[in-house]
């Protein structure tokens, strides 16, 4: 069973949904500032700073542990359907990766939709990506991670870095990622009932502000389920078994490693979507970052 510590995600999702549909005409400023919410399910991490700072044009947050290894990077892309969600939002969460995986992190505020659609999400995550190399800070010693939207980005991310014949980076995490802008997945039917934020209608809604004129659903860069995955890093996804994206993870997983990916799937029994937000308070939360830990060191 879920834990106690771990409903705190539930409740704050229902408020939201709740909100949202006591709002149905609720402006974009205010979705941001809602999601920018979702750091409350997050308690702080001990012994880690932070710096704000503009990298490549981007502002940024750098998450610094103590005693750090500061030649290892996570680069995080932030979720929140590439429309909200912000650097700040997740700022805790990417604290507590760093801390447990020994390295620093640095969250991208990258341009959001419908501002900006594809591709600049990924193009900013390009240049950001290419100044840490640029800085001195080797391929293998950079991991790319994100959640949800930024979970799609932490992997379509990969794939343009090959698409421009950079260096790959060493390994790539995922929390619950959206990988598919068709919405084909098993689970968007099979866990309507138990996911408590992530429902087609929002999905559809934030792909097509995220696709604009330019996008294709088809595009690998877009929805990387269609990609070729040889030669890509290992990977790392995580995702609970109540939501509805679940079934994009799972297809992620077959597909990497049909492909020879180095590939582990850790589905969590009852969680919601983008579970580690609890870090610091829940042990479903803390008990997966160990295992991301365990798993990164030994790569």
């Amino acid at each position: 069973m879920p834990s106690q510590e771990s409903k705190y995600l539930e409740t704050l999702y229902q408020d939201w949904a709740a909100r949202m549909a006591a709002e149905p005409e609720m402006t974009m400023e205010g979705l941001r500032s809602l999601f920018d919410e979702w750091e409350k399910a997050t308690l702080e991490p001990e012994e880690v700073t932070y710096k704000s700072d503009n990298v490549a044009g981007i502002n940024v947050i750098w998450a610094l542990p103590v005693g750090a290894d500061k030649s290892k990077v996570l680069l995080y892309t932030h979720g929140g359907g590439f429309a909200v969600g912000s650097a700040s939002s997740h700022r805790k969460l990417a604290g507590h990766m760093a801390k447990a995986l020994g390295t620093t992190s640095i969250v991208l505020d990258y341009r959001l939709a419908p501002e900006n659609p594809y591709p600049a999400q990924i193009e900013d995550a390009v240049a950001v990506y290419q100044a840490l190399l640029s800085q001195g800070i080797k391929p293998e010693n950079v991991t790319t991670i994100g959640d949800s939207a930024g979970g799609n980005l932490a992997v379509s991310s990969v794939l343009k870095f090959r698409e421009l014949d950079l260096p790959l980076p060493g390994s790539v995490i995922a929390f619950s990622p959206w990988l598919d802008m068709a919405l084909t997945g098993d689970t968007l039917a099979t866990n309507e009932a138990t996911d408590l934020l992530v429902q087609r209608p929002i999905l559809e809604s934030m792909a097509e502000m995220f696709l604009g004129e330019s996008g294709k659903v088809d595009d690998p860069l877009t929805s990387p389920l269609l990609a070729d995955f040889t030669g890509f890093p290992p990977l790392y996804t995580t995702a609970g078994s109540v939501e509805t994206l679940l079934s994009d993870s799972q297809r992620l997983h077959a597909k990497a490693t049909a492909a020879g990916v180095n590939s582990t799937l850790s589905i969590v029994e009852g969680m919601q979507h983008v579970f580690p937000f609890l870090a610091g308070r829940a042990p479903e939360a803390d008990g997966e970052i160990a295992k991301i830990a365990k798993w990164f060191k030994a790569l």
